[in-house]
């Protein structure tokens, strides 16, 4: 089966990972995964919520949205109130990057890390959690290089990607056109020690079997691998 922009059903689009593209954050990157653009900032705060205050550890927290015009029709801001499908979405970064930090070696410190998404074709929040972590890591090196740590408190990789059946097909990182048809939607997380931090799976439009999701996930293993390859290229640039 070959899919609307030519790719295999294994395939994933074609993903670049721009570093340093804002000026004053800590850590920012611009990720583009296919027609999927978002840039992702992380910025170091000195002193943690009030509730971890004293603990001696660390925080890292994300926040998520999209620009008005990122989709075909505008979309309004979130002025005054965070829509749930946000909420939800950045709780997930959030969720997957702490996956991977050592809060003890972060000491009372914060990492707050934004995704705002400039142009939208499906896996946004997945392209969040990739490009996110190159994020975190660079926000890192500069509190390092600045003395403000003594210790690396990143203890892991992680990238996340889409995956889903449609037509009867299983079909890695899904573009808009095939997540709106998909019978079946997984978004999956994993570190680059091969452990999940999340599966979120619907069936859509119909049921799905163990076998599939077995297959499903093999899919976006393979996956995930290369953009733990991408990442790694990009940080070392």
């Amino acid at each position: 089966m070959i899919r609307q922009d030519g790719r295999r059903p294994d395939q994933l689009r074609t993903i670049e990972i721009t570093r340093g593209f804002t000026r004053y954050a800590a850590g920012s990157v611009l990720i583009r995964c296919g027609q999927t653009h978002v840039v992702c900032t992380a910025s170091w705060q000195t002193g943690v919520p009030e509730w971890k205050a004293g603990k001696g550890t660390g925080w890292v927290t994300a926040e998520y949205d999209m620009l008005p015009a990122a989709t075909a029709t505008r979309r309004p801001r979130n002025r005054t109130k965070v829509d749930g499908r946000t909420q939800e979405i950045q709780r997930l970064v959030g969720r997957s990057l702490r996956a991977v930090v050592d809060f003890a070696a972060l000491g009372e410190n914060s990492i707050l890390i934004d995704c705002d998404v400039l142009q939208a074709d499906g896996g946004t929040r997945t392209a969040s959690i990739t490009g996110a972590y190159v994020a975190l890591v660079d926000a890192v090196r500069y509190a390092r290089d600045q003395n403000l740590l003594t210790a690396d408190p990143i203890i892991g990789q992680v990238a996340a990607v889409s995956v889903g059946r449609c037509s009867g097909t299983a079909l890695l990182d899904l573009d808009y056109s095939e997540d709106v048809a998909a019978e079946v939607d997984l978004n999956v997380v994993m570190t680059a020690a091969g452990e999940f931090v999340e599966v979120q799976g619907t069936g859509e439009k119909s049921t799905f079997t163990l076998a599939e999701l077995d297959r499903m996930l093999k899919l976006a293993s393979s996956g995930i691998s290369e953009l733990l390859t991408a990442q790694r290229e990009a940080l070392a640039e």
